[in-house]
């Protein structure tokens, strides 16, 4: 299923050619991460924990609705991954 992945300002200047916007084929929140891995090596570390969880300042949203890596993604998912910011 074609998504649309949609990523914060903060990680195209780490991986070159990643693009903010892009369409992957994926089922999960996990699936479009993988791919997202297998085409820019590293990214899946910035957005995840060890294992299968997101990172406390990583948020995604499918279609307006809070996700995380095994939110299913219906077949024209726009998928909002943002960086909460925080300060003091």
């Amino acid at each position: 299923m074609s998504v649309e992945i949609r990523l914060p300002a903060t990680l195209p200047p780490l991986f070159p050619g990643l693009p903010r916007r892009l369409v992957l084929d994926a089922a999960t929140v996990g699936e479009a991460l993988d791919e997202l891995e297998e085409r820019w090596p590293g990214i899946r570390d910035r957005l995840c924990e060890p294992g299968p969880v997101l990172r406390r300042h990583i948020h995604v949203y499918v279609n307006g609705e809070r996700g995380a890596v095994e939110t299913p993604l219906p077949a024209e998912a726009r998928v909002d991954v943002i960086a909460a910011i925080s300060g003091g």
